[in-house]
């Protein structure tokens, strides 16, 4: 699938008053000064934006690019740019830090359209190329939540199977596929006790009782669809525990998804979408006193030799 450069770019020649900022901030050469007025000239466009956000007499408008795209419901937005250095740096760290995995949800359930306002924070995000080939595939009640447990359980229950087959590990090792050996080694025994509370106690250690599910995905085409999704992810996950939530990434829910297409197809995912992360949400059953450190980076400089 190739990417959509179609140009839509529109400038209006009165009120353009010829000071080049479009130009100067196009990442794609759609854009060229003509005399005293900028005019579009090139072929494809990133639909970036940046012209837009540019032009000092709103001369510049991009019809694909819709401000009700990001219209909130319950958040009362600042439509002015923040200049770079202007914002809280430490209270943007706070926010970062504080935010945790949540493993306790309350069954209180949450409203549609937070979630679709999470999902327009999502969108926020940067993408390859202005790919924004991402989809999101809202779960709103327990109700659902527990139907994508149930089925993947059984997923489990038949990878499980698979692993405790120790000439297959090897076989596959041999060959080198060594996932499964990885996911015996890894998580089998912690999956097969979780299977078993799920049937005798109903306790759900995969979505841990959230009340609903964001699924990230891709469509096919984009230039680095897995880092797009994760970025988008990340504003939501942020979001959320602005606006009270609680949420937790689902790795195992990810592999149900990829490698199952009948349950991929049960939460109506289109086949030829990957899944790059499952967040479980819902109103925290938990509080914490303090924030927490993190295991020590690895950090590299290179400065290459004078005469390399």
């Amino acid at each position: 699938m190739d990417m959509d450069r179609t140009v839509t770019t529109v400038i209006d020649p009165e009120r353009c008053i010829g000071c080049g900022f479009c130009l100067a901030v196009c990442p794609h050469d759609t854009i060229e000064l003509q005399g005293d007025t900028a005019a579009v000239t090139g072929d494809s466009c990133l639909a970036c934006g940046h012209c837009v956000a540019a032009c000092p007499v709103q001369a510049v408008s991009v019809p694909v690019l819709d401000d009700e795209n990001l219209a909130f419901v319950n958040i009362q937005a600042d439509h002015r740019w923040l200049p770079h250095g202007e914002y809280d740096t430490v209270q943007l760290v706070r926010l970062m830090r504080s935010r945790r995995s949540c493993r306790n949800f309350t069954d209180v359930p949450i409203d549609h359209s937070l979630l679709e306002d999470l999902v327009k924070i999502g969108i926020t995000a940067p993408s390859g190329s202005n790919c924004q080939s991402w989809t999101f595939t809202l779960m709103p009640n327990r109700q659902g939540v527990a139907q994508l447990g149930n089925r993947s359980a059984k997923f489990f229950k038949k990878t499980n199977r698979l692993a405790e087959r120790r000439f297959l590990r090897w076989f596959l090792k041999t060959i080198g596929k060594n996932e499964l050996e990885f996911y015996f080694r890894n998580y089998y025994e912690s999956v097969k006790q979780g299977l078993i509370d799920w049937e005798t106690t109903g306790r759900d250690l995969l979505f841990h009782g959230a009340a609903a599910l964001i699924i990230v995905g891709s469509r096919p085409g984009a230039s680095c669809p897995g880092e797009d999704a994760l970025l988008a992810t990340q504003n939501i996950l942020l979001a959320a525990h602005s606006l009270g939530l609680g949420t937790c990434l689902i790795g195992f829910a990810v592999a149900v998804l990829n490698n199952d297409q009948q349950i991929k197809a049960f939460v109506g995912v289109p086949a030829e979408e990957t899944i790059h992360a499952v967040i479980a949400l819902g109103y925290p059953d938990e509080t914490y006193e303090g924030l927490a450190g993190r295991k020590k980076a690895l950090v590299r400089f290179y400065d290459p030799p004078e005469n390399g």
